[in-house]
């Protein structure tokens, strides 16, 4: 009697047990905080603390900790603190940080065919620009899915100019200079090694030094990086010709992400879409400012020379086909390109009526 009594009230306590665990599930969302652990996501980048990207990326780390009672928490390393590109995704890697705000060139490391829209020449307007992306989005988050990562947001850089310690109206103006490489990257290697230019590779943490010194005589970059970074003040010209648009993103590893509940998920990347809509937004209105601070400053406007934008245009095309195969297939390429036809068909239809 008393063995089939302990059994019994074994199997009681066992389906109450059950019982308890089901209703800690249906009742999970309720209380997260029992059930989640605090997480904190380490996310390293180059953009100086204090630029508006920085202030909105402190943003969205206070919506996020707000809303999620601070179960998920946000700490950015500002201005390169973590090392450049190349050191902060191994340390992802290595699972000292989670998450990276990156250029075109960090991108590339893990995911070169997202590197199809910094193509040279490939794009003239900010609105061809969105409407391509917007297409494309799609196939390009499903590539970073792929490689691991989850992504928060592309972080909009800007049309990329030529700034110079002498005026550069041509390829042969640019050919007599030392001429900044971002070290390892293979894209712009290709575009200067199109133009036979020999040039200096450095990581980016690097180019302020090099152009104290000499050792550079020119480098590209947006008109508010090259403010937010102060490299305007080591040179007189910008060649008012953009040579490509530069790509950004914040990512995260989306093992990073997996002790999140479903609410703090969908609470961190809706804050998210809403800040990186606003800093497209005013990147692009402080880039034109920039261009205008840049006069005011001293900065010398430089026009090509006539002919020179077609020179340009044929390179560009050059090193379209010669990084095919390389950095992504004729396949992705077309359909950018299918895109861009698209979106600048439509807008041509749309001047019309």
């Amino acid at each position: 009697m008393r063995v089939m009594w302990d059994a019994e009230r074994r199997d009681l306590i066992m389906r109450a047990v059950l019982a308890g665990a089901v209703l800690l599930c249906l009742l999970g969302t309720g209380f997260p905080g029992d059930i989640y652990a605090a997480t904190t996501i380490k996310i390293a980048t180059v953009a100086p603390e204090g630029s508006t990207w920085m202030n909105l990326m402190n943003d969205l780390s206070t919506k996020v900790k707000e809303d999620t009672d601070g179960r998920v928490k946000l700490r950015f390393y500002p201005g390169g603190i973590q090392g450049d590109e190349t050191l902060v995704l191994r340390k992802i890697w290595t699972k000292q940080l989670q998450g990276a705000g990156l250029t075109g060139v960090g991108l590339g490391e893990m995911a070169p065919e997202l590197r199809v829209m910094e193509l040279p020449l490939l794009f003239s307007t900010q609105e061809d620009v969105k409407r391509v992306h917007k297409k494309m989005d799609p196939e390009f988050e499903k590539i970073l899915a792929e490689k691991g990562f989850t992504l928060l947001g592309w972080s909009e850089v800007g049309f990329i100019y030529l700034f110079s310690k002498t005026p550069v109206r041509n390829d042969k103006d640019l050919k007599r200079l030392k001429v900044w490489l971002w070290e390892g990257d293979p894209l712009a290697e290709a575009f200067l090694g199109a133009l036979d230019v020999s040039p200096v590779p450095l990581a980016v943490t690097d180019v302020m030094t090099g152009l104290q010194t000499g050792l550079v005589e020119a480098v590209y970059i947006s008109p508010l990086a090259s403010i937010a970074l102060q490299w305007f003040t080591r040179v007189k010209y910008m060649t008012d010709m953009p040579l490509t648009h530069a790509l950004g993103a914040v990512v995260v590893k989306t093992d990073a992400l997996e002790g999140l509940s479903d609410q703090d998920r969908e609470t961190l990347m809706r804050h998210s879409r809403e800040i990186f809509a606003q800093l497209a937004i005013e990147t692009e209105r402080e880039n034109n400012q920039a261009l205008e601070v840049l006069k005011e400053r001293g900065i010398t406007f430089v026009t090509p020379d006539a002919g020179s934008d077609a020179a340009f245009q044929k390179i560009g095309r050059k090193v379209r086909e010669e990084l095919t195969g390389r950095l992504y297939d004729q396949a992705l390429l077309n359909r950018v390109l299918a895109a861009l036809k698209t979106v600048r068909e439509n807008a041509a239809t749309e001047a019309t009526h």
